[in-house]
């Protein structure tokens, strides 16, 4: 597991949140997905390359609801994702055709939970997980197990990486809360992000 503190540079990142925005607001754009259980999550997310969907664990090149095609990864952002990968020289380099983008509001959170539905041989590869934190700060979780009374704890600011990979590739992780008012003031002012925070999850099924 390895933390690149600030790897996005400030312009790099009001450029993430256009593009965003751009996608996010059309027909294929972010929805508020559920649990199995039918409980809506505290996040609204969005898929790239291949769709996810939460309720059963499968990929697809559809989202199943309403049918909508899934917008490809921009070229921009498998650039940083892999600059950082090549950073991180301990874990092998990934091709990432899935990127799932989701959105904080200042009260979002998101449990303790696995990145466990990409292929068999991803996984027992170590292929890295990489995630690309935009905006407000947020408390990130991580351990063992789905315990979050025994989970370790870190802030992911704006422009920080982190890589889950190797041993650490199936750790629970999750997002405890979102710290308001901390996004970078340039990102705000040149973006009118509102508050909240964009996370990018980056995987090669």
């Amino acid at each position: 597991m390895v933390l690149l503190k600030g790897f996005v540079k400030p312009e790099d990142q009001v450029k993430i949140v256009h593009t965003c925005r751009q996608l996010g607001i059309g027909p294929r754009g972010f929805y508020r997905p559920s649990f199995k259980n039918g409980a809506k999550m505290k996040l609204w997310m969005m898929c790239l390359g291949k769709n996810w969907d939460p309720t059963t664990g499968f990929y697809g090149p559809t989202r199943p609801c309403d049918g909508a095609q899934v917008p490809t990864i921009p070229e921009a952002f498998k650039t940083i994702v892999q600059t950082a990968n090549s950073t991180a020289s301990e874990f092998p380099q990934i091709n990432p055709d899935v990127c799932i983008v989701n959105y904080y509001s200042d009260s979002g959170k998101l449990k303790l939970h696995q990145d466990k539905d990409e292929s068999r041989r991803s996984i027992n590869q170590g292929l890295p997980v990489i995630l690309v934190s935009i905006g407000d700060t947020a408390e990130f979780l991580f351990g063992d197990t789905r315990d979050k009374d025994r989970a370790s704890k870190i802030n992911l600011e704006s422009g920080d990486v982190l890589i889950l990979g190797g041993r650490s590739r199936l750790l629970f992780h999750g997002i405890s809360h979102v710290k308001p008012n901390t996004a970078p003031t340039r990102l705000k002012e040149e973006t009118g992000l509102r508050p909240g925070r964009v996370n990018l999850t980056f995987r090669q099924y």
